[in-house]
């Protein structure tokens, strides 16, 4: 019994991988970045450099860490994690390594840098530790050479995207000697802890998603030049129209770094001399000259653009001077890139005679000819293309998805007539398989497409990916709705994937609260306290909730039917109370913008699993208004609730986050300003939010789920507390730091979270604060400054100052 115990113990210890602590060698941009996105994931991590040659041995380290502090977007998700990041130094601390299960190497891509640091390191690595190298580019199995026989089973590549907290993507590629089961391993890691999306990919230079991302922007200098198109126009054409980053083509060059840039372009150029498109792998002249004056980019604060005063330049690449920025793309080309169907808007960028217009077509199809020449050498399958890009670049769509949507067959017969008429930028040949008469795409049901194997490959099997209950997808891919459909009306979804948990979502634009939403989750509430062992509210894409949707309220608003939106604002709040007090454990399960009733209903549940990248807060002063769904409530409750005899004392920071529409930036930090409990699951990886939020309350419902005891009472600061308040206000207000109506509307939002006109220390019970929320709501919705600033973002977007 005990020998088969431990055989069990011993099996179980080859097969489950424990990251208890992780190294990072090289405290440079990347580097210092990995190791604070490990320690957000509570990973104890050591940050490794070279000693420092004044001081502090550690001060290379150091330094670094200081500055992640001050970088934004901030790479750490709470103020805390930047703690528990260990720094040590090359001469003092290699002993630490074996302690390690993972070591990341992230140093300069000099290849013989690194090999020099893995003959120092490689005697201190532990039995089983995973050795990566962090590279853009280099090559995995000629790194390898560098390794001991006995740690290149364990070696391989790791590529992440910086800024490594924010981008999704990480590319793992291994050498001819990495062990299948510690690629799996990684793979696990990545995805679950660090919340990454994982291409394997070949090793190849740059990879896929750089191999194909800056060829990209290589094909759109040159053929920006070829039609003589600015860079400005340039940009506003192949950014948000495209589906693309706002940085769209060069200002994304400035954001990475100009160096950065030349630098990849570099490899390419050393590294694929037999590549067709070869010639196009050089610094243009004008981006030389750039980097040799200092102007990298973002960085240095100029590059292709540069900002004098509130004036923005661009850079005339033909006379090497800045001209004025800011043109936009022609109208009648922006109309074509509006066409909704993909075939109609291909058909006419290819037959316009527009410049512009040429220019799209031309990026377009030179991408489509490079990855189609490509797809056997560099990627597994059609599919890690698309993903690569999308999660590395931020396209919405991937080239090859892009490509199958507007017609294969047609965009291929236009490629290949471009190709022999010499107007593309390469006279290579499309791969037979690209000009085949059937083929219909590269994404299918059954798998997507391996140009190497010419067979369909489909989605990974690895253990970690059944927690993805609704994945990403490709064009092609069967994407039925997810569960069987329990509930719908117009404002929400109710479904069930046989657990006995009802999931809802919201069906709105931007999944905004109006009277349908409401109406629906009551619904869906019912049904699930009849049938149901819980509710998880989970939306099929970001955001969670912007909010109530102010819109639905303008046809009372204009007519000054207040009776009707009192009654609207009076249920918004009942639904809150039912989501509290529910005969089933509710769940909230939040990704990107949870803001004003979204936050309130999360705030509402029984728990909130959180993504990472929620950004969370209580905005409604935006608009002039305040939280009138329970926002107000439940943070008074909850300062009575944690106060230690001074409710206002505890009360102060609730209201600062209501009365400055405070975000939180991540599900961490909407716990500690507290958004949310403190305790509740943050998930990485937003693939695995809705399994998360499920368990949670199966789990809560098998441990014999009751709803809380309704508060009988609790102590409120009083009106003695709003006057502390007002008085700090009346302070900001003469300093001109707030205006007048802002001092009005925090005036209002201090009364209702110290319970009115009642002396410190009275007992109220949940329903009065909402009374005052309600009225308090209804008073500044008739204030004829709050209604301009409700048009005000009815129709720009923006809030207004007043």
């Amino acid at each position: 019994m005990i020998d088969e115990f431990q055989h069990n113990e011993e099996t179980m210890s080859q097969t489950k991988f424990n990251v208890r602590k992780v190294a990072v060698l090289g405290a440079g941009v990347m580097g210092a970045q990995i190791a604070a996105h490990l320690v957000n994931a509570k990973v104890p991590t050591i940050l490794f450099d070279l000693p420092a040659k004044e001081g502090n041995k550690n001060g290379i380290v150091l330094k670094a860490l200081d500055g992640l502090k001050k970088l934004k977007p901030s790479p750490l998700s709470n103020k805390d994690a930047v703690a528990y990041i260990e720094p040590a130094n090359y001469e003092d601390h290699l002993h630490l390594l074996k302690d390690c299960d993972l070591v990341i190497e992230a140093i300069a891509e000099r290849m013989d840098w690194k090999a020099d640091l893995y003959h120092k390191v490689a005697p201190h690595l532990g039995e089983h530790t995973i050795f990566a190298t962090n590279t853009s580019g280099l090559s995995i199995n000629k790194l390898a050479e560098s390794c001991p026989d006995s740690v290149r089973p364990r070696f391989c590549g790791v590529h992440f995207f910086n800024p490594p907290r924010y981008m999704h993507l990480v590319e793992i590629i291994p050498c001819v000697t990495s062990d299948a089961g510690m690629l799996d391993n990684l793979e696990r890691f990545l995805v679950s802890t660090l919340g990454k999306g994982v291409v394997r990919a070949k090793d190849t230079p740059n990879f896929v998603a750089n191999r194909i991302g800056v060829f990209s922007m290589l094909a759109t200098i040159a053929n920006a030049e070829k039609f003589g198109i600015r860079f400005d126009i340039v940009d506003d054409l192949t950014g948000p129209r495209l589906g693309r980053p706002k940085s769209a083509t060069f200002r994304t060059a400035d954001v990475v770094g100009l160096d950065t840039f030349a630098h990849v372009v570099k490899t390419m150029d050393d590294t694929l001399p037999g590549d067709p498109w070869h010639g196009l792998f050089k610094s243009p002249e004008w981006l030389q000259k750039l980097i040799a004056a200092g102007a990298l980019g973002a960085k240095t604060k100029v590059g292709i653009y540069k900002k004098d005063g509130k004036k923005m330049f661009v850079l005339d690449a033909a006379s090497g001077e800045y001209v004025g920025g800011g043109q936009k793309g022609d109208d009648a080309v922006k109309d074509i890139l509006k066409i909704a169907d993909p075939a109609e808007k291909f058909r006419q960028l290819r037959a316009s005679e527009h410049p512009q217009a040429q220019f799209l077509w031309a990026c377009f199809r030179d991408v489509f000819h490079y990855i189609s020449f490509h797809l056997a050498d560099i990627a597994n399958c059609a599919r890690d293309v698309d993903f690569a890009i999308r999660w590395g670049f931020g396209w919405s769509v991937g080239p090859f998805e892009t490509w199958q949507a507007a017609g294969w067959q047609q965009v291929a017969q236009w490629i290949d007539e471009d190709i022999k008429a010499g107007k593309a930028l390469s006279g290579a040949a499309l791969p037979a398989w690209a000009l085949q008469a059937d083929r219909a795409g590269v994404h299918f049901a059954d798998g997507s497409y391996n140009a190497a194997g010419q067979n369909l490959v489909g989605r990974s099997t690895l253990d970690v990916y059944q927690r993805h209950l609704a994945p990403a997808r490709v064009l092609g891919e069967v994407a039925a709705p997810l569960g069987e459909t329990v509930f719908e009306n117009d404002g929400v979804r109710a479904f069930t994937t046989g657990d006995d948990i009802l999931v809802v979502s919201f069906k709105s634009k931007a999944h905004a609260i109006g009277p349908d939403v409401i109406t629906g989750l009551n619904t869906a509430l019912d049904i699930a306290e009849q049938r149901f062992k819980g509710l998880v509210i989970w939306q099929t894409e970001e955001p969670f909730s912007v909010g109530a949707d102010l819109q639905s309220m303008l046809p009372a608003f204009m007519t000054g039917d207040w009776a009707a939106i009192d009654a609207t604002v009076r249920r918004f709040q009942e639904t809150s109370m039912r989501l509290r007090y529910s005969q089933v454990p509710t769940v909230a399960a939040t990704q990107g913008y949870v803001f004003g009733g979204g936050c309130e209903f999360a705030m509402h549940c029984d728990k909130t699993v959180a993504a990472l990248e929620s950004y969370v807060g209580l905005v409604e002063v935006g608009v002039g208004l305040l939280p009138g769904g329970g926002g107000c409530k439940e943070f008074a409750l909850r300062a009575a609730q944690e106060a230690k005899g001074d409710v206002l004392a505890a009360l102060k920071d609730y209201f600062m986050a209501i009365a400055t529409a405070k975000v939180a930036t991540s599900g961490q930090e909407a716990q500690e300003i507290g958004f949310f409990r403190k305790g509740d699951p943050v998930v990485f990886n937003a693939y695995e939010l809705l399994y998360v939020a499920k368990q949670q309350a199966l789990a809560m419902a098998e441990s014999g789920y009751r709803p809380p005891l309704k508060v009988k009472g609790f102590p409120v600061a009083g009106r003695s507390g709003a006057a502390s308040i007002k008085g700090s206000l009346i302070n900001m207000l003469e300093g001109n730091f707030i205006s007048q109506h802002d001092f009005f509307i925090a005036s209002q939002i201090a009364d209702v979270m110290t319970g009115g006109d009642v002396e410190a220390g009275t007992l109220v019970n949940e329903q009065w604060i909402l009374d005052l929320e309600r009225k308090a709501f209804m008073t500044l919705l008739q204030n004829s400054k709050t209604q301009d600033r409700i048009a005000n973002m009815l129709t720009t977007g923006k809030p207004l100052r007043n």
